[in-house]
């Protein structure tokens, strides 16, 4: 049981529900490389369809962590064993599954639901334009680029996977994000990244255009 002290910061009964469950969801084992599949409770439904993807579960879930670490820092451990798990996640075939199996142009332009047409499309581009979210590896002028990270586009993925490595730093003081690791994991199609080497590489695009990476 948590014991509050007057006059010191404290999480709220709330906040160490949503702690306890975060632990567990990030603790219990599951497999997102190709061959395995994310357990059910991380989210792939909610935002369809930009942000219908495991990875966004990932991405919404460092910022309470973060949140609660600057609260409670002497829970540090646990906060960065979150963050940790989150960040092995994203190195996963499933975390970029979208930019891996999304190729060229959308195949069901012509077909998608009335609201996504009416909200999310140019009018006079219907049937012919595709629809947000929809990464369209390998369409010119770029090609084919299957690493997530190192493609010229594909932003999200590695702007956000950049911000979460960052996190773990801030909270736990550990640059073990910092010696090689490997994402993606698929035979030839596995690539080997540093936290600093991610954000050079960020750096670099965006220097290379004002308009950045997309």
């Amino acid at each position: 049981m948590a014991v509050t002290v007057l006059g010191y910061p404290a999480t709220s009964d709330r906040s160490r529900g949503w702690l306890r469950y975060m632990y567990r969801k990030a603790t219990t084992e599951d497999n997102w490389d190709k061959d395995g599949e994310p357990h059910p409770h991380w989210d792939n439904v909610s935002g369809e369809p930009p942000a219908s993807w495991h990875r966004f579960d990932l991405w919404a879930s460092m910022y309470a962590m973060v949140l609660m670490a600057d609260t409670t820092p002497a829970w540090r451990e646990v906060y960065g064993r979150v963050l940790d798990e989150l960040a092995f996640r994203h190195t996963g075939y499933w975390a970029a599954k979208d930019w891996l199996d999304q190729i060229g142009p959308d195949p069901r332009r012509e077909n998608y639901p009335e609201g996504w047409y009416r909200n999310l499309i140019p009018r006079h581009l219907r049937g012919s334009y595709d629809v947000i979210g929809w990464t369209a590896n390998g369409v010119e002028p770029w090609g084919l680029q299957m690493d997530p990270i190192g493609a010229d586009g594909n932003l999200f993925f590695k702007g956000w996977f950049l911000q979460l490595l960052g996190y773990y730093v801030y909270v736990t003081g550990d640059h073990k994000w910092n010696q090689p690791f490997e994402i993606v994991r698929d035979g030839e199609n596995t690539f080997t990244w540093t936290h600093s080497e991610t954000a050079e590489h960020l750096a670099r695009q965006w220097s290379a255009r004002a308009e950045g990476c997309h």
